[in-house]
């Protein structure tokens, strides 16, 4: 394949940005204007501003990769997107980068590979440098993944060791189904490890659904978001906020979320030690992306809270959810309590201008925040007031 090349304006200097024969090249926009009246109806806190980043259709999970100035952003259809980054006043660029995939919702970036875990299996795309987009067919690392696409958009995470990550590649696998038994990797967390890509260990399982993976700064502990189960009222049970304990089981089918107990499990005991959960959200809000603060930008009272993407409620008699919360921890690591942070997506009469997904933050600690409903990622900064 021959490289077409276009120049570009990365962080204020010139660049090549190398796009290969066969992937569309003009930038996708969406009406200006509405994503505007979004904005202007988001309630933050105090200093705290938000704008549009980039338009990018059914914009999933983010990654930064540093050393490129590129933002890839996933999709559940079948494409990934990359996003340069530019230092000028308009818009940032949107470019398909990978078509023709099956629900490529979970990326991650490490040493110049792009990893997509696809609805069936796990892959990588070497990417050594902005003028070498993938040049041919991925890299199959793992093919055995469940083919099914209830729950079947996968999140991914390296892990750490001893405050760097440590080359284990963390994988969730939603339980195919509401509520049901587990079988083969449904319902668990995979890790896998650049030396045995062929044979993942099964580090937790009673894991519903989690969509979103990020580890604490200090403890370097994983913390995972879960959705519970439908159709158990609009108050129960619970989603959640979980800590990764390696051989753990958190619960599920036997509870839908928390303590609450699934009507088709409760005549049958459940496992033993099983693990509650760090937090507890409102039933039905769906928290999706985690992503642990480490920035300058936010005041220093933000250092080492999370924030986790509520994308909303689909099943309940009156909707909650479609925000951002912060998750307070103290100094040890600890949950210390759960509040809003960007409201608004959610408007009177239940009208719904968009769902947040997932959350990264940029070398100059501004937050990114994507929404595969309106199209949108979005940037958060602060200015002191």
């Amino acid at each position: 394949m021959i490289p077409l090349s276009v120049t570009l304006q990365h962080l204020g200097k010139p660049v090549r940005w190398a796009v290969l024969a066969g992937l569309v090249l003009a930038p996708w926009a969406s009406p200006a204007a509405k994503a505007k009246d979004i904005t202007t109806e988001l309630r933050l806190p105090s200093g705290f501003e938000i704008e549009v980043f980039a338009h990018v259709p059914q914009a999933r999970t983010l990654v930064l990769a540093r050393e490129l100035g590129v933002v890839f952003v996933s999709t559940r259809a079948d494409t990934i997107y990359a996003v340069p980054l530019r230092d000028d006043d308009g818009l940032y660029p949107t470019y398909p980068l990978l078509r023709g995939l099956t629900a490529p919702n979970g990326i991650a970036w490490k040493d110049g590979y792009l990893y997509v875990a696809e609805q069936h299996r796990l892959t990588r795309y070497h990417v050594p440098s902005i003028d070498a987009l993938p040049g041919k067919g991925p890299e199959v690392l793992f093919d055995r993944l469940p083919d099914k696409s209830w729950h079947g958009n996968r999140y991914i995470r390296f892990g750490p060791h001893n405050g760097q990550p440590d080359g284990a590649l963390y994988v969730g696998v939603g339980a195919a189904c509401n509520v049901c038994s587990l079988h083969g990797y449904e319902g668990s967390i995979l890790k896998f490890t650049p030396d045995n890509w062929q044979n993942p260990e099964i580090i937790a399982t009673g894991v519903r659904n989690t969509v979103g993976l990020d580890v604490q700064p200090g403890t370097g502990r994983i913390h995972f978001t879960d959705n519970g189960a439908d159709g158990m009222g609009d108050d129960s049970p619970p989603d959640e906020l979980n800590v990764l304990a390696p051989g753990g089981h958190y619960g599920f089918p036997w509870y839908g979320g928390g303590e609450d107990r699934t009507p088709h499990f409760e005549m049958l005991p459940p496992p033993q030690g099983t693990i509650a959960p760090v937090a507890r959200f409102q039933a039905h809000v769906a928290p999706l992306g985690i992503d642990f603060y480490e920035g300058r930008l936010f005041p220093s009272e933000y250092q080492g809270d999370a924030f986790v993407a509520q994308r909303g409620s689909w099943n309940r008699s009156s909707k909650v959810g479609y925000r951002i919360v912060r998750v307070r921890f103290d100094g040890a690591g600890q949950v210390q309590g759960v509040e809003p942070f960007i409201e608004g997506w959610l408007q009177p009469q239940e009208r719904v201008t968009g769902r947040p997904v997932d959350l990264e933050e940029l070398p100059d600690g501004s937050l990114l925040i994507s929404d595969d409903t309106a199209g949108i990622v979005y940037r958060v900064t602060y200015k002191k007031p």
